[in-house]
């Protein structure tokens, strides 16, 4: 267990000692789109030392956010998920993320994460705008492909892609993805589709 506690009887300070260690909330943000492998969770963390991995997958475990299973045959591998209450801290990891949002035009350089596109769009949605609205987008970067699913102000985004469904398909590199997200006048996507449908997804995701 980590050594570091706040000890005060306050519940954020109780929340920062299980959640405050250095990359605990990347861990759970990757597990946030899935149950992953170890080494899928190391692809995800570049820079995360496997011992500190390990550390932090330890804690997470005995504080009952995360739990490891065995899938059976014909593919066996041990996996890593989040518990029902490591699901719950998604609309925490949401509001950070939006928070963070307008720090991206800071981060010109940084890496970007397979998980960033899926908690990207999830972190950028306005369901306001979303009101009134049954479309679906298809989204690729760099191979990765997601369904992005608006439907009167939800959002659902799934991996894999939409077949012929999609009202607007975005098809870019992670460069171009990154000024998507940052709209600056850097790397520009390919988008095809109709120009209303552009125009809603603009609105829904706020983006120039």
């Amino acid at each position: 267990m980590s050594p570091r506690r706040y000890a005060q009887f306050c519940p954020l300070a109780k929340a920062l000692d299980i959640l405050g260690e250095r990359w605990t909330l990347l861990i759970i943000r990757e597990l946030l789109a899935g149950p992953k492998r170890y080494t899928d969770l190391r692809a995800g963390l570049a820079g995360l030392a496997t011992d500190l991995l390990a550390t932090r997958l330890r804690e997470l475990r005995a504080h009952g956010l995360v739990e490891r299973r065995d899938l059976p045959p014909p593919t066996p591998a041990t996996v890593y998920e989040l518990t029902e209450r490591g699901r719950a801290l998604r609309p925490a990891i949401l509001e950070l993320a939006r928070w963070g949002r307008p720090l991206l035009r800071e981060a010109a350089h940084d890496a970007l994460p397979d998980s960033a596109l899926v908690l990207g769009l999830e972190a950028a949605f306005h369901a306001a705008a979303a009101v009134g609205v049954d479309e679906t987008y298809d989204i690729e970067v760099d191979g990765q492909r997601v369904a992005v699913r608006v439907r009167n102000g939800t959002l659902t985004v799934l991996p894999g892609g939409t077949g012929d469904r999609a009202s607007v398909r975005i098809n870019t590199d992670r460069e171009g993805f990154m000024s998507l997200a940052r709209s600056d006048s850097g790397t520009r996507p390919r988008i095809d589709g109709d120009p209303d449908a552009l125009a809603r997804f603009q609105r829904i995701f706020a983006l120039d």
